[in-house]
């Protein structure tokens, strides 16, 4: 019953939604479009109607860079699940045990001392020392999928390549056995998809379907790692006796979504920059080592990450308008991102620019992107193979975007390895 209560909740919101975006509500418009449609001229129609835009769906939104950086280290301000994944049935279980909300119950939205807690137990594996062992890995996976398509006049930029790295990259920090790759990625692009794109009862069907799956895949992954531990995140949390199979669930599901997602549409978009300006690509042959610029940039301009939300503990006011307790801010990091502000000449791609640093594609203050190292190794590896590999690649059909409004990136684009001639990248994006 309660799935059929949420999927009637979802289907009556949208159509609340649609009808405030007709009357011309920013945050209405922005939610209600098509998922695949440019969002970047909403993010300007905001910022030009001032540093927070009050919608009458109760939240209010902002695209200034000062505003979203503030709010992001602010004590006072909490994040929030604004996601469908608000829709998994609490009540449906995995054996004897209730399903987990691989976002709601993640230290991806908890304060402290939840958040500190839990994300200290899986930070070793993030910072510079420990992925310093993760650089030659990280190269040898990216060479391994390179040859596998490098006798190929055409493949899939995203379920050839892109997609393999990071899913490979993550599961192995995990311990997830190679077995079993397939399924784990398949488990987390049903997560990601959920994050706004649960459209029906199907889907919501489907989405605790495929969680149940993985939590009884992670409960024997995790009772194997106690018995057979090994260097890796998954038999470190096995081995704390005293965490909760919530958290752990919760946690290893979180890094899944977040080592996978960001890096793939990281790769996925950097690569679209670089094919849209064939200087660009021209500069990228001869200096490889301008790939770290060119991901910093893309994180920038184009990220994977579009927004987050935050809401007060308590009654405050921030830029001259008042919040209740609890109301909804939803920060257009992607829009904060070319804040004229802060970016010089902010909507032209500029790799190397001396203010390109200062982004929040990886959000900031304590829920800062734990992954944010693994992401930028990940791109920027990538995209050194993929151009040393194919100095030609080129475009060769139509690019399908990602049907998310959250997450940000190609789901389908066809490259060429050879050096016929192709339309501009530009003619072929949908």
């Amino acid at each position: 019953m309660l799935v059929v209560k949420n999927a009637t909740l979802l289907f009556l919101s949208r159509t609340i939604v649609r009808g405030h975006a007709l009357l011309g509500d920013p945050a209405a418009r922005l939610f209600g479009m098509s998922p695949t449609r440019d969002p970047y001229p909403t993010y300007e129609s905001v910022r030009e109607r001032g540093p927070v835009v009050r919608s009458r769906m109760g939240l209010h939104l902002t695209a200034s860079h000062e505003l979203c950086n503030s709010l992001l280290r602010d004590p006072g301000f909490g994040p929030m699940a604004a996601n469908e994944l608000s829709l998994i049935d609490s009540s449906a279980y995995v054996g004897t045990r209730r399903l987990v909300n691989p976002v709601e119950e993640s230290f991806l939205v908890l304060d402290p001392p939840d958040h500190t807690r839990l994300r200290r137990l899986v930070a070793p594996w993030f910072t510079p020392r420990g992925l310093r062992d993760q650089v030659a890995t990280v190269e040898r996976v990216v060479e391994e999928y390179l040859d596998e398509v490098s006798g190929r006049p055409t493949f899939d930029l995203v379920g050839d390549f892109a997609a393999r790295v990071p899913i490979q990259v993550i599961a192995d920090l995990l311990g997830v056995p190679d077995a079993d790759h397939a399924a784990f990625a398949r488990w987390g692009g049903a997560l990601v998809n959920a994050l706004d794109g649960v459209r029906d009862l199907k889907e919501v069907r489907a989405l605790h379907r495929g969680l149940r799956e993985f939590e009884a895949f992670l409960d024997d992954l995790v009772e194997h790692r106690r018995r057979h531990p090994g260097d890796d995140v998954v038999s470190r949390l096995a081995q704390h006796e005293d965490l909760r199979r919530e958290d752990l669930i919760a946690t290893t599901e979180l890094l899944l979504v977040a080592g996978f997602e960001t890096t793939v549409n990281l790769i996925g978009n950097s690569v679209l920059a670089v094919l849209a300006d064939p200087g660009l690509r021209e500069r990228l042959v001869d200096d490889p080592g301008c790939a770290e610029d060119v991901v910093e940039e893309t994180l920038r301009l184009d990220p994977p990450v579009q927004y987050t939300v935050r809401a007060p503990f308590a009654d405050t006011e921030i830029a001259g308008t008042r919040l209740r307790k609890g109301t909804p801010v939803v920060l257009l990091l992607a829009g904060a991102n070319r804040d004229p502000a802060v970016f010089a000449d902010p909507h032209r791609f500029r790799p190397g620019r001396p203010d390109g640093r200062e982004h929040l594609a990886f959000s900031a203050g304590i829920h800062y992107c734990l992954g944010a190292n693994l992401a930028r190794m990940e791109g920027a590896a990538a995209l050194r193979g993929l151009f040393r590999r194919f100095p030609d690649l080129r475009a060769a059909g139509r690019v399908r975007r990602r049907p998310s409004r959250v997450i940000r990136g190609p789901e389908r684009f066809p490259v060429s390895t050879g050096a016929a001639k192709h339309r501009p990248i530009v003619e072929i994006i949908s």
